[in-house]
């Protein structure tokens, strides 16, 4: 029997093995590399069962699937330093996801602890909030829960998302929004969170990149532009640091570093300025490797007492993370001193551990895990610990869970002191009532006051770096809904609305049991369709309002409820003499144009485009809290309720849709035509003086196609403040006119902000 000819490979198909393969060969080269045991064989099996579960399968670039499990180990390997346990996860992470095999097939062949990181890192299929629920909402759940028993759980997650933003531009511009929007809202905090500040920079603009293309391609203009002027600076700013280092026998280098776009474009937003006042671009990095490992905290004061020497430091500016590092495990001195050239340029002094640490995170200690390391590894288990309290409580939405772990990411500190002298970090902008709930739940739950530095405060008291700060409970006291409104912390926020809850379902059972007293001793059996009933005749929109309102005596039962349940009366006294009451009023869209058309809505085609023309813009809401006009950047949302909103891409609103519920999100695009105005609001500042009012007047004359609607000024200490509502078609008409007042003497700010004026009237 003649035997079969075997297959030859085609040339596409050589090309793709070639290709694996050598990006195989690249990852274990890099781990051969690294101070890890050497376990190849693992990694192999891990890569040849991966290979053959992704066999045949494409990514949305073209290239074969198996390339995306090996760049994401090779992350997880290189840039954050974990080693085969990792790698191995890293090379399965989609493998239970996307094929067949199942997460026993992995613990049977590579072990339970590599089965239970891909577990981790597995989606959950479906969601248990229906369709229009994020499905990263869930996701992420399950990955905190999961990471709270391994940290690496979080970190190949991490990694993961670094190569899926890195491949983004094959997908399409909708998916790019939600991606790009989910990574900057949680992911980039988690990586800061976690000490990863390099992959964390590159999130952030990666992030920026898809958000805000143009704005993206501008500023790395702009670096370009500048980089000669910055290499020079450098240049002279280093040479005497260098001669009083060298003669010192410090063994060093000197990097100069860079701001990054996203925070260059951050503080341009947050600063109201252009690139060109940027002027914290450049900053210095001095890296030393110490003589004894043991005394390189006091190396690092003798390299910046050197440097005193040779610049003047700020006086207001010096950070020490030396004495108290970040909660990440971060270690540096920094300050900003006074260049030759009169400029401000800062300076931050650490060991090659504390680079390490930066750059890696907690990955990097495992490095330097010996008894000589001055670090405290339990920061780490404290935060981990902060996740699982927050976990402990299960929010009834877990959409909600994506903004209170949100709130525990911030790496940001203030130092406080215990009334027994005893140092706590809590978060930038803590209150009172958050270093309560740091305590202890009970302390926070009876708390009705402070006292800060010896004298008495109000739990709303935000408390500030150095503050002493006594609780004062009381028995009587109990949880007050109003706390929320300044609780800011993850752990107090979500202590108090469990709480809530808790006495919220305490009110809902006695409220029940008073209806069904009532409705028994009147013989009605207290049926499901009788509260249902009932709940109709008060206006309840289910059984809970109902009871609770029982509870609360905002609603008596009494005859007219029986009348309704025995039929004598459709209507309740005075409510059928107003007719509107509970009918909501449809009015006009924020831009003043009507919403009337569900069925257009239904209809989009999420996967294209959706263009912004006078036509369509009549069956949109434009966003209400950043009203964006034709220029901006936009997206648009589809509500559950079909109702089509344009928001900015950078709106706060806009971000949470977009990690919320990005199955809503399309991408949009203007095409108007100069038919139909929108609000606008600038603002102005400036040195007051004589004639400045006449000025600004004079320029909004000359812009006779712009309709003012108002025109508000304040002065202080010399100082004029104001803004200025207006009507514009476009952009242009905002960059013209502030270009225009910005030419009047004495005004040195004229920019745009949000929050005009509703307006309907201005077509």
């Amino acid at each position: 029997m003649q035997e079969p000819t075997p297959k030859v490979p085609s040339p596409q198909e050589l090309k793709d093995e070639a290709m694996i393969n050598a990006a195989f060969q690249h990852l274990i080269d890099t781990y051969l590399a690294s101070n890890h045991r050497r376990k190849v064989e693992v990694i192999t099996k891990a890569f040849n069962f991966a290979k053959q579960a992704h066999k045949g399968v494409r990514r949305l670039s073209g290239e074969p699937y198996i390339l995306h499990p090996i760049a994401v180990a090779q992350i997880v390997c290189e840039e954050i330093g974990l080693g085969s346990t990792s790698i191995c996860a890293a090379l399965l992470h989609d493998v239970e996801e996307d094929t067949d095999y199942t997460n026993e097939d992995i613990a049977n062949i590579f072990g339970q602890k590599v089965a239970n990181i891909v577990e981790g890192l597995t989606k959950i299929a479906g969601g248990i909030f229906g369709e229009r629920a994020s499905l990263q909402a869930e996701t992420f759940k399950k990955l905190l829960l999961t990471m709270s028993d391994d940290i690496r759980v979080i970190l190949i997650k991490i990694a993961d998302r670094l190569h899926n933003m890195r491949t983004l531009e094959s997908m399409q511009p909708r998916k790019q929004y939600k991606i790009a929007s989910e990574t900057i809202y949680i992911f980039a905090p988690i990586a800061d969170r976690l000490g990863l500040n390099k992959i964390k920079t590159e999130l952030e603009n990666l992030s920026f990149k898809y958000e805000h293309p143009e704005e993206y391609q501008q500023i790395i203009k702009d670096l370009a532009d500048t980089q000669a002027e910055r290499a020079n600076i450098f240049e002279e700013f280093t040479r005497p640091i260098c001669e009083q280092l060298d003669s010192k026998g410090v063994n060093y280098t000197i990097k100069a570093r860079v701001k990054s776009p996203y925070s260059i474009w951050m503080k341009m937003q947050n600063k109201h300025i252009p690139f060109d006042e940027v002027f914290d671009l450049l900053a210095i990095r001095i890296i030393f490797v110490p003589k004894d490992r043991k005394n390189e905290t006091d190396e690092c004061y003798s390299i910046y007492g050197a440097l005193t020497k040779i610049y003047k430091p700020h006086p207001e500016r010096f950070r020490d993370w030396l004495a108290t590092p970040k909660s990440n495990g971060y270690q540096a001195l920094h300050n900003t001193f006074m260049s030759k050239q009169g400029k401000w340029i800062e300076v931050q002094i650490r060991s090659d551990r504390m680079d390490d640490i930066a750059e890696q995170g907690f990955a990097a200690h495992w490095k330097y895990k010996d008894k000589d390391a001055p670090y405290d590894e339990n920061e780490l288990d404290r935060w981990l610990n902060s996740i699982k309290e927050i976990l402990d409580d299960p929010q009834p939405d877990t959409l909600d869970l994506l903004d209170t772990i949100k709130l525990n990411l911030y790496s940001n500190e203030i130092l406080v002191f215990t009334p027994k002298g005893d140092l706590k970090k809590m978060p930038v902008g803590s209150t009172a009532l958050d270093f309560a709930f740091s305590i202890h739940s009970f302390v926070g739950s009876h708390c009705f006051g402070a006292k800060v530095n010896h004298a008495l405060v109000p739990l709303n008291y935000r408390l500030r770096s150095g503050d002493q700060i006594e609780i004062i409970t009381t028995r009587t006291q109990h949880i007050q809904p109003e706390w929320l409104d300044f609780a800011t912390t993850a752990k107090a926020r979500n202590k108090i609305q469990a709480l809530l809850r808790r006495d919220r379902r305490e009110k809902c059972r006695q409220g029940e049991e008073t209806l069904h007293e009532f409705l028994a001793a009147h013989d009605i059996q207290p049926s499901s369709s009788v509260i249902e009933r009932l709940c109709k005749f008060h206006a309840y929109s289910n059984r809970e309002e109902l009871f609770l309102a029982v509870n609360e005596k905002r609603i008596t039962p009494d005859e007219n409820d029986l009348n309704f349940l025995h039929g004598k009366s459709k209507t309740r006294g005075w409510k059928r003499y107003i007719p509107f009451m509970g009918k909501k009023e449809h009015g006009p869209s924020e831009a003043g144009i009507r919403v009337d058309n569900t069925d257009f809505v239904r209809n989009i085609n999420r996967k294209q485009t959706f263009v912004l023309n006078e036509e369509t813009l009549s069956k949109c809401i434009i966003a209400p809290r950043c009203h964006p006009i034709p220029g901006d950047d936009v997206l648009g949302y589809i509500s559950p309720k079909n109702t089509l909103e344009i928001h900015k891409r950078k709106c706060p609103v806009a971000m949470q849709l977009k990690t919320r519920d990005g199955n809503g999100i399309i991408a949009c695009r203007w095409d108007t035509h100069r038919q139909l105005l929108f609000p606008c609001r600038i603002a102005i500042r400036g040195v007051d003086s004589q004639g400045v009012l006449y000025a600004i007047a004079d320029v909004l004359h000359s812009q006779k196609a712009i309709p003012v609607r108002s025109i508000t000024l304040d002065t202080s200490d010399g100082i004029f403040s104001g803004t200025l509502d207006i009507a514009v078609y476009d952009t242009s008409d905002v960059t013209a006119l502030c270009a225009s007042l910005m030419h009047i003497e004495n005004i040195s700010r004229a920019y745009r902000i949000d929050g005009a004026q509703d307006t309907n009237d201005y077509e």
